[in-house]
């Protein structure tokens, strides 16, 4: 008998979850079908799945009542809420994030003990190597994941 592989633990960001949710973008695919299967299990917070479905009701998506309740249950369906409240003080080794709107997402990584934050955003990638060099976790675009898991 094999022992369960425990699934790799992410965070993803918002324009990821729209890919993955709204657009259906192929080139997440391989990532869908990780959550899907247990390969990885992706976290949130509150004020996450807040941005997500504040996020959802933006006019550029055109999302209806019954879309935007689609968009929600797909996302509850495979990114559960952290169990842990965050600290009182982030972590001082943690970097800030040029933009302030984003640093939930470093903080939500940290504090979830997450190997990676899959992202498309500029502030947070830009932090990567910053983010690597002190060990904490990854911040890598979903092309460079799917790349990697490819690769392993």
């Amino acid at each position: 008998m094999h022992a369960a592989t425990t699934p790799v633990r992410v965070v993803l960001d918002t324009n990821v979850c729209l890919d993955l949710f709204v657009f259906r973008d192929p080139r997440v695919a391989a990532l869908e079908a990780a959550l899907r299967t247990g390969a990885i299990a992706a976290v949130t917070r509150a004020d996450c799945r807040g941005e997500w479905q504040r996020v959802l009701r933006y006019p550029q998506f055109r999302l209806d009542d019954e879309g935007w309740a689609s968009a929600c249950a797909a996302f509850d369906a495979l990114i559960p809420c952290a169990a842990a409240a965050p600290p009182a003080d982030p972590d001082p080794a943690l970097p800030r994030c040029r933009d302030p709107d984003d640093q939930k997402f470093l903080e939500l990584a940290w504090e979830t003990g997450a190997r990676a934050l899959i992202t498309k955003d500029k502030a947070l990638l830009a932090l990567r190597r910053r983010l690597g060099r002190l060990g904490l976790f990854e911040v890598l675009p979903p092309e460079a994941w799917t790349a990697a898991r490819a690769a392993a």
